[in-house]
């Protein structure tokens, strides 16, 4: 990278830090995020740590909801379960995708698709602490009794309103085109 290069992106980077700084949605978003992952993170801790449920082991709970702990190698819903490549790829990839939506928080001026953004961080955060520190993902909650078949997480629950918060904003702001 030449020098006339590196100037621009740090131009860019100056740029938009300035603007992230005076967003409120960035400052209370990045903030909320770190919140959903410490949630994400005290629920797993009291499943593995408190209750000290064994892999694969279930506390029933009522009819359509039990605790259940999972150790889950791979993405959502066990996809691109591997090995250490698998557990790697996905912690770089989902790390990329944090860092771009905290990059995309910062612009933002809406604050559903910024809260969307904020559950999704928050999240994908919680599950990458997972994955690098014990090599898996822990899962517990279980609906199975729902004939839901996958267990889950808190960050599983956090990455999924975001995804609809998002999606209620791309909604409510699309153009819409007057009838023919």
């Amino acid at each position: 990278m030449s020098g006339v290069e590196a100037s621009t992106v740090l131009a860019r980077i100056r740029s938009w830090w300035a603007e992230a700084r005076a967003n409120p949605y960035f400052r209370i978003g990045i903030a909320g995020a770190v919140i959903v992952a410490m949630l994400d993170q005290a629920s797993k801790y009291w499943i593995v740590e408190i209750l000290r449920l064994p892999a694969r082991g279930r506390i029933e709970i009522s009819g359509i909801f039990d605790l259940t702990f999972v150790q889950n190698y791979g993405a959502s819903f066990g996809m691109l379960a591997g090995g250490v490549v698998s557990r790697v790829f996905l912690s770089v990839l989902v790390f990329g995708v944090a860092i771009g939506l905290a990059i995309w928080l910062g612009k933002l001026r809406r604050p559903v698709a910024a809260t969307g953004v904020v559950f999704v961080i928050g999240g994908a955060l919680g599950n990458l602490y997972d994955r690098i520190a014990y090599g898996y993902v822990v899962d517990f909650l279980d609906f199975s009794g729902l004939y839901f078949p996958w267990v889950f997480n808190l960050a599983d629950t956090a990455i999924n309103i975001g995804v609809g918060l998002l999606l209620l904003d791309a909604w409510n702001t699309r153009e819409r085109k007057p009838p023919a």
